[in-house]
């Protein structure tokens, strides 16, 4: 594993950046590419991005992106939009065909070549649309890994024997062509070298805390929010999908009814399993659901709840890192994380001291840790104290984009050492043929 090489200042490159997710999907992997994109064209090098419609977490497009393909400008990045299918349903094989639909739209996409191509995966065959560009000497090829595309494919329950086995070899074979590889967390690294790939090629690049501290009065939000005093607020904010194995929580909540707990639970947003959960969920008295919200109120009931809540399902260990910590740490509240010991969250709760880790699938062990932490008002903030601390130490922006700038530019150099110096000037790259 090396460290992103330091950039040289004077030279910018022109790049272009494959990814399904951007702005304005406001959460999974959307925030980190847009972020990644954009803090590139501010160090000044010219950027472009072919994405997909913005249909996440709700998995249905998003009112007024319509036709096969939409041009947009994103501040000094250029956007094309193509087309792919949606399913209500995600189920293995219909994000397949999604993925590779996108793949293929995506690689039809010509124009200027750049000077460097970034891939973003967890659509693991947008590596094969940038390989399309790679030319020794001329464009190199990146990839940001944010979920391990094999491990999510197990651990989710969308493959396994054969068709795992077949994950997993593709998966090598596409990373071991590129040039460099950026993920977002140390324990991804373990799990690349078992693919075949160059661990000297790979460069950590954490993602960051994308959302400001709420400075909102807390009294006035749980008022506005229905929250009693003296109830102690669970709050799951983020993703309803397979991943998240929320049903735990729904029987955490049952545990709290039987019990007459104080714990109110409560699953903020939106996803293809939201449904399923509410049916789950009828009858239960301490645990309610809320829509998505807008920004600032996001961010005021994250700070006005009791205990912040990652839960994972039991066969998620190794595939991806939550992307709800780096909002949940800039909050100031404590997090209860269900969470295999072996996870990167796990890893992350440890190392920030922010919270505490209860064996995922055991609904008994999440409401009892939350029930005796939320009614310890001191330790609750000490803890949220230090995830505040951390994110502002690990966890920003302006580090991440540094590294970002850093890590082409060292793209760009190695591929210069193989044929030619990089291309000044390619900030004039036209963006009319995108």
């Amino acid at each position: 594993m090396t460290e992103a090489p330091r950039a040289e200042p004077g030279r910018p490159l022109s790049v272009l950046v494959l990814g399904m997710h951007y702005a304005p999907e406001s959460t999974g992997n959307a925030p980190y590419t847009t972020g990644m994109a954009r803090g590139l064209a501010a160090a000044g090098h010219s950027v472009r991005v072919v994405t997909g419609y913005p249909h996440y977490p709700q998995w249905r497009v998003a009112e007024g992106y319509g036709g096969l393909r939409m041009h947009e400008l994103d501040g000094d990045v250029a956007l094309t939009r193509v087309r792919h299918p949606v399913p209500a349903q995600p189920t293995a094989v219909r994000r397949i065909l999604m993925d590779a639909a996108f793949t293929v739209h995506a690689a039809a996409v010509r124009g200027p070549r750049p000077d460097v191509v970034i891939a973003v995966s967890p659509v693991l065959l947008t590596v094969a649309a940038g390989l399309t560009w790679r030319s020794p000497g001329r464009t190199a090829l990146g990839v940001v890994i944010q979920d391990l595309y094999s491990r999510a494919l197990v651990e989710t329950g969308m493959a396994s024997g054969r068709a795992a086995l077949g994950a997993a070899a593709l998966e090598g074979a596409l990373l071991r062509r590129a040039d460099g590889v950026a993920v977002v967390h140390e324990n991804f690294v373990r799990n690349l070298e078992g693919l075949g790939v160059d661990t000297g090629k790979v460069s950590v690049i954490r993602n960051w805390s994308h959302v400001e501290r709420s400075r909102t009065d807390r009294a006035a939000t749980r008022a506005r929010l229905g929250w009693g005093a003296d109830e102690i607020i669970a709050l799951h904010a983020g993703n309803m999908g397979a991943k998240q194995g929320l049903e735990n929580v729904v029987a955490a909540a049952r545990r709290a009814d039987a019990e007459g707990s104080p714990v109110r639970f409560v699953l903020l947003g939106d996803g293809n399993r939201r449904t399923q959960l509410e049916a789950a969920a009828r009858g239960v008295e301490r645990l309610s659901f809320l829509d998505p919200l807008p920004d600032g109120e996001f961010e005021a009931a994250l700070a006005a709840a009791d205990v912040l809540v990652l839960n994972e399902a039991e066969s998620v260990a190794e595939m991806s890192v939550p992307s709800k910590l780096t909002s949940y740490f800039v909050s100031g509240r404590p997090v209860v994380a269900a969470t295999d010991r072996r996870s990167a969250a796990a890893a992350e709760i440890d190392r920030s001291g922010a919270g505490v880790r209860v064996d995922t699938g055991a609904p008994d062990a999440l409401h009892r840790a939350i029930a005796e932490l939320g009614a310890d008002a001191g330790r609750c903030s000490a803890l949220g104290a230090l995830g505040v601390v951390y994110a502002d130490q690990n966890l920003t922006a302006n580090a991440a984009a540094a590294a970002y700038d850093s890590w082409i530019v060292g793209l760009a150099a190695g591929r210069t050492r193989r044929g030619r110096s990089p291309q000044v000037g390619a900030r004039s790259m036209s963006r009319r043929g995108v």
